[in-house]
């Protein structure tokens, strides 16, 4: 996609861009972003809350939920 997108979280603006390369629909369950100038891979768990991808944590837990549901409601998913 491309496009810088914006999301607001603990009265804090944050930029990102959606990197994934394949259809996102509503049977997605990985994201790759780019969060302020790094990769993130987040990924849906059982629970159906998003997380990230690799153990690093090195976003707030709620953050990353947080970004999940912003791609999500902006795609429809």
């Amino acid at each position: 996609m491309g496009l810088p997108l914006r999301i607001t979280f603990d009265d804090k603006d944050y930029i990102y861009q959606i990197l994934n390369t394949n259809l996102i629909d509503k049977h997605t369950t990985e994201l790759e972003l780019i969060f302020n100038g790094e990769k993130v891979e987040l990924m849906m768990d059982e629970r159906k809350t998003w997380i990230q991808k690799d153990n690093n944590n090195t976003i707030d837990p709620n953050l990353v939920q947080a970004l999940g549901r912003s791609v999500s409601l902006r795609l429809r998913m």
